[in-house]
């Protein structure tokens, strides 16, 4: 049996109420100890994103909930036909921030969509790649010949635990202690670094009949948590062997009091590996493609910050894999690191802005810093 080609025939994308400017973040995300961030201006300046998007209001309450900001960007593939949502074989649903441990990310999703039927569901569970996990669930699926028409997301909805109530107790027992009165900047620099939102992409086993399609050609993923400790955690301490201790192994005022619950990155280990792991990677990928780096058109890097631009395409550049910069696409100073919704965000704004031509080729980079983590990508416009 010969293995079907696959297809992304649609795309969407939904990012919640009106853009944020940098000077307005702290207004959203409130003042710790009500005094300014010290390392909010050092970051942003480095990160280079100028707005973003959060699903709460100023005063922190929630206008959508991560399963709500997915259910949104399937729906609006849809928009035209939502009786079509019925003919979908598989939900795939990646993100870094589910609304609860259980159930999982993805039936939660599935409960909003009422046009659906009863399919099967699935959660890739992570960070910046579970997005990518989800579409080559979808990927291998059809090309295996088990599923027609499939729907695969990346959704984030972080702001909430960026709020500054939620380090305020430990804020409080560091004055108590006569310890600096502040978060860590583990702690504090993500808050200036993450958005929410979500996209889509519809996936099947025919092309468009109008317009352009995506073939996806291959999906390469690796994994370096055997090699090098975590970098990005939540809902756990990082001890001082390397080891997590996670959440459970936490009293309830313990968690509280050491914002367990935070998002925490370690700066020094991300700016150490993030790049020179994976990138060396990508010319054995490509040899064994049987493809040349000369044939990339359009080049879409999942980037944190544009702090890393530099840092990418000088080590490819030092591993024979340049790409100009003129092939380069990112949207990341508008929406911001969107986690696993981030690289959809980038291929739906692709789409629609009329730069692809047919027999274009399009390569996908997804870093993920948590337990270095990488999933590349070809699609050719067809």
């Amino acid at each position: 049996m010969s293995l079907k080609e696959v297809f992304i025939t649609r795309t969407a994308a939904f990012l919640p109420n009106e853009p944020i400017s940098n000077d307005e973040m702290e207004t959203y995300l409130g003042f710790i100890n009500e005094q300014a961030s010290k390392s909010r201006r050092i970051v942003l300046r480095n990160n280079g994103i100028k707005n973003r998007h959060y699903a709460m209001t100023k005063n922190g309450e929630a206008t959508h909930t991560n399963a709500q900001l997915a259910a949104i960007a399937v729906e609006k593939l849809f928009e035209k036909n939502p009786n079509e949502m019925k003919e979908i074989d598989v939900l795939s649903c990646g993100t870094s921030s589910p609304d609860q441990l259980m159930p999982s990310h993805g039936v939660m999703v599935h409960g909003w969509l009422t046009n659906s039927n009863n399919i099967e569901v699935i959660s890739p569970s992570g960070n910046c790649c579970s997005g990518m996990h989800a579409l080559k669930y979808n990927y291998m699926a059809i090309k295996a010949g088990e599923a027609h028409k499939t729907v695969s997301t990346g959704s984030e909805r972080l702001s909430r635990i960026m709020r500054a109530e939620q380090f305020e107790l430990e804020v409080k027992k560091r004055e108590e202690l006569e310890e600096n009165p502040y978060i860590s900047f583990e702690k504090d620099f993500l808050r200036w670094m993450l958005s929410d939102g979500s996209a889509a992409f519809l996936i099947e086993d025919k092309k468009n009949e109008e317009g352009i399609s995506l073939r996806i050609d291959w999906i390469e993923g690796f994994s370096f948590a055997n090699q090098v400790e975590t970098c990005m955690y939540m809902g756990s301490e990082k001890q001082e062997n390397g080891e997590l201790k996670g959440f459970s192994d936490f009293t309830p005022q313990e968690a509280i009091e050491r914002s367990i619950y935070s998002i925490k990155q370690d700066v020094k280990l991300l700016g150490e590996n993030i790049v020179k792991l994976g990138f060396k990677n990508l010319e054995v990928i490509f040899k064994n493609h049987g493809i040349d780096v000369n044939m990339v058109d359009h080049f879409l890097p999942h980037m944190s910050s544009y702090f890393f631009e530099d840092k990418i395409y000088n080590e490819l550049k030092s591993n024979g894999m340049e790409i100009p910069k003129e092939k380069w696409f990112t949207n990341l100073e508008n929406c911001g690191n969107v986690g696993a919704a981030s690289v959809y965000l980038m291929v739906d704004d692709l789409w629609k802005s009329g730069k692809l031509k047919l027999g274009d080729t399009i390569l996908v980079a997804v870093p993920e810093s948590a337990r270095f983590t990488y999933v590349f990508a070809m699609f050719t416009v067809v």
